[in-house]
């Protein structure tokens, strides 16, 4: 069994290899250029066991090991940090801390999502940038607007809108196409969402819908990798950060230390569930009073979101969690 630490960049990687049979250690610099590396690695008789630091370039190698049947672990950078004590930091050095934690066994491995999650997440946070963009232009459109004398409560998004809009002097603008471009992403989530059977659960929760029912099924993955609600709100980076020391307890403002889409997607579909779901709404309105709105709407969105976690991990649909709900309050 051969064991190979990698630290991969752009351009080069550094590796560290080492062969359990002989014990003989052997380390390279591979430049990305042609087929060098997939050469490399094809040459490499199994069983190997790579591991690499989690980046953001790291995609085509994760596909190149599932192509050549390779076992690749991603490890967490900051805990591999901390497993090194010195100040000193090189590729080399780098590559050899990879090999020596998988050598040791104290690789610490992330879960990582399929190949078909990683699609369906690109294909939602390629939308998320176009609703962004139209935002701006809308805002942009609406400023124009303004400064030609339209009064500040008239909407240009309806069809007196637009024709108020088409009527002042201005140069043709893309925002109308742009709106299509985003009404054919929508129509394709919709239809991946109808086809998954979790994501469809998730929507019969009210004010979930398309979007955010794919999305909490793909960026959280599999639900048994979390213990409890708080360890998917950490995930998430919904739990506040906290200073704490002796018998005083500080704590501060939300950690964000997850995914910053998924917690937007929570905290907008908890507007529109607080008005649909009774149980949630008198939540909402407890936190309203304890803690203003801002804080009741994070407080809402989490609660929704360990709700979304409990339908994914039991497999249930809103109703039969509303029957469990009462029957655990009888």
């Amino acid at each position: 069994m051969r064991l190979i630490g990698c630290d991969l960049h752009a351009s080069q990687q550094s590796i560290a290899m080492l062969d359990r049979e002989t014990g003989a250690v052997i380390e390279k610099t591979l430049k990305h250029e042609g087929e060098a590396v997939r050469e490399f690695y094809a040459s490499i008789p199994p069983p190997v066991v790579v591991g690499i630091e989690a980046t953001g370039s790291m995609g085509w190698f994760l596909r190149l090991m599932e192509e050549l049947a390779i076992e690749c672990r991603v490890g967490h950078p900051v805990a591999i940090r901390k497993a090194e004590a010195r100040r000193q930091k090189h590729d080399r050095r780098d590559a050899a801390l990879l090999l020596r934690l998988l050598a040791e066994d104290r690789f610490p491995t992330i879960w990582m999502p399929s190949t078909e999650l990683r699609d369906l997440r690109a294909l939602l946070l390629h939308r998320h940038q176009w609703v962004r963009m139209r935002t701006r232009v809308q805002n942009a459109l609406h400023a124009i607007a303004m400064a030609h004398g339209v009064r500040r409560g008239h909407t240009l998004w309806n069809r007196e809108g637009q024709a108020l809009l088409a009527s002042l002097p201005l140069a043709p603008h893309t925002a109308h196409r742009r709106s299509e471009h985003i009404a054919r992403l929508d129509d394709r989530v919709e239809r991946v969402a109808n086809e998954r059977a979790r994501a469809t659960l998730l929507m019969t929760h009210p004010g979930v819908g398309s979007v955010t029912a794919l999305a909490t099924e793909v960026f959280v993955g599999d639900p048994a990798r979390f213990l409890d609600g708080k360890a998917l709100a950490s995930y998430v980076g919904m739990i506040p950060s906290e200073y704490s020391s002796g018998k005083r307890q500080r704590l501060g403002a939300l950690t964000k230390q997850g995914n910053p889409f998924l917690r937007f997607l929570w905290c907008e579909a908890a507007a529109h569930a607080v008005r649909r779901d009774p149980d949630l709404q008198r939540f909402y309105r407890r936190k309203v009073a304890q803690k203003g709105f801002a804080k009741a709407n994070v407080a809402a969105a989490r609660k929704l979101g360990i709700r979304l976690w409990i339908m994914l991990r039991d497999q249930i649909d809103y109703a039969e969690f509303c029957r469990r709900g009462l029957a655990r309050q009888s």
